[in-house]
């Protein structure tokens, strides 16, 4: 039982800083073009002449 006091505030703090981390890359605009490197990959952009 002692140690669930221990273990209680890190688990809330560690899903408290996932959850800051998310927002962060939200606002970052990690998630703004989710198809370009999918349709990138299908392009060859150099020539081999």
């Amino acid at each position: 039982m002692n140690m669930l006091w221990l273990l209680l505030p890190i688990s809330i703090g560690l899903g408290c800083l996932g959850l800051a981390a998310f927002f962060w890359s939200l606002r970052a605009g990690q998630y703004e073009d989710l198809d370009g490197a999918a349709e990138r990959i299908l392009f060859d952009d150099s020539d081999p002449e």
